[in-house]
């Protein structure tokens, strides 16, 4: 989904799950991104959350500029008025350096991402993102699912999800930089209802019945209330999409959703309004999957916390959550029933998704940007999380499938076992809509909490 800081205008339909892609020169947004204007708007905006204009993937002309080299986050600070973060604060933050020395890089495992018509320079950006940071550069292997359009720099939809495509490759690989790296482009645009997302489906099963997936990353999703059907309480338009699921399930592959980022609403129908009432979106809200929420990192320029982690709620967004209007609470959400009711809640466990703290991409597939953006939400949470669990995978020896009873059973344990780290500050408020506050234990803001990296997959692999 992308949203554009602006001073007036409407809501629209927010649909691939990356919020905020922040550029110094930025006049407008990509679709499925979040574009901040120019530092000095940024600086003179007014308190308070920012009026946002929410666009689908089809956005409009890019007009901005983009930085020649990274900033530090103490300069982000000073000139954008935003945290600013690099894979390697990432890496540090989540105290992954010590699985890197042990050899735990990914190696052996694969991540699958799935985005509408990809990115015709990604590989070429993926390496200029590793020479900058020091990160080993990998091959992608682009699989093209249907029919794909050429690539058009001027078509807002095509360049929407190709910064949507560059984030996930880009930070999915800084997690785990010896993973291989499938990237599925689809053809069709996914937005509200099922639109684009048979294609996704089918690409993704199709992938697990050739055992070419050990996770899959979905940084996109759809509102559940806009499937047609849902408002007579006849689910079956979004159901019978959950076939790449449950063949995931049988074959023992992880899958992965962002949560959203419109806090406890999310986008309608009609494209044109945020819905004045607390929603949920799928897959994320599939209980077969993994519910990927924000958080918002505070940290120095070398990657040390500074504060403790809170849900992401800035004046960009906030992170996705609450419970499923369509799937019943299931087993492993048993001992959080006080929390989630009779339903399935989301998120499942968070990662850093704060514009106001977003991450450093590199992109060139639109000659008129070509540089260095930063870029936030849960897009960005879910592949970073995609990278740890590659990382659990190849500790563990082999494919550890569906995630949730695990984590749910580990959030049981002490932090220090675990790995899972509680976040009880902040709310996904967003919009009309008041939202849910963090708490001790489970909640619908944050879901089980964060992790500390090092314990986390040791824990999770059973190692």
């Amino acid at each position: 989904m992308g949203i554009t800081p602006v001073t007036a205008g409407t809501r629209r339909s927010v649909t691939a799950r990356t919020l905020a892609l922040f550029a110094v020169g930025a006049t407008a947004l990509t679709g499925a991104t979040v574009t901040a204007q120019t530092a000095a708007a940024v600086a003179d905006r007014p308190t308070g959350r920012a009026t946002v204009q929410v666009r689908p993937a089809s956005s409009g002309h890019i007009s901005r500029a983009a930085l020649a080299a990274p900033i530090s986050t103490s300069d982000c600070v000073a000139k954008l008025a935003i945290h600013c973060y690099s894979p390697l604060q990432y890496r540090s933050a989540y105290n992954l350096g010590p699985l890197y020395r042990e050899g735990v890089t990914g190696k052996g495992r694969t991540i699958v991402i799935v985005d509408s018509f990809g990115s015709p320079t990604i590989q070429h950006d993926l390496e200029v993102f590793d020479k900058q940071w020091g990160i080993p550069d990998t091959q992608v292997e682009v699989v093209k699912w249907g029919n794909v359009p050429p690539f058009d720099p001027t078509n807002g939809d095509h360049t929407g999800w190709a910064g949507e495509t560059t984030l996930d490759v880009e930070y999915a690989h800084a997690v785990a930089p010896g993973a291989h790296i499938v990237l599925v482009e689809t053809g069709v645009a996914e937005t509200e209802g099922v639109t684009g997302l048979p294609e996704m489906m089918d690409a993704e099963k199709a992938l697990i019945k050739a055992g070419r997936a050990d996770v899959i990353s979905q940084s996109f999703g759809a509102t559940e209330n806009t499937f047609p059907g849902f408002d007579k309480g006849d689910f079956k338009s979004l159901t019978d999409l959950r076939y790449a699921f449950q063949a995931a399930a049988a074959k023992d592959v992880t899958v992965l959703a962002a949560s959203g980022d419109a806090g406890a609403t999310d986008a309608m129908e009609n494209g044109s309004d945020l819905y004045p009432y607390k929603v949920n979106s799928w897959p994320s809200s599939d209980p077969l999957v993994t519910s990927i929420g924000g958080t918002q990192l505070t940290l120095d320029n070398d990657g040390r916390r500074t504060a403790p982690d809170k849900v992401w709620h800035d004046d960009y967004g906030a992170a996705g959550g609450g419970v499923s209007g369509v799937f019943e609470r299931p087993w492993y959400q048993l001992g959080v029933a006080k929390v989630t009711g009779n339903h399935r809640g989301t998120p499942d466990i968070s990662m850093s998704a704060a514009v106001d703290g977003a991450a450093w991409t590199y992109e060139s597939y639109d000659p008129a940007r070509v540089g260095w953006h930063l870029t936030g939400g849960t897009s960005e949470a879910t592949p970073i999380f995609s990278g740890v669990v590659a990382l659990a995978d190849q500790l563990a020896g082999h494919r550890l499938g569906q995630l949730n009873w695990r984590l749910y059973g580990l959030a049981a344990l002490p932090s220090q076992w675990s790995g899972i780290t509680d976040v009880t500050t902040g709310d996904n408020s967003w919009d009309t809509v008041t939202g849910y506050q963090a708490a001790k234990g489970y909640d619908l803001a944050s879901g089980l909490g964060t992790i500390d990296g090092a314990r986390f997959v040791h824990a999770i692999a059973g190692r």
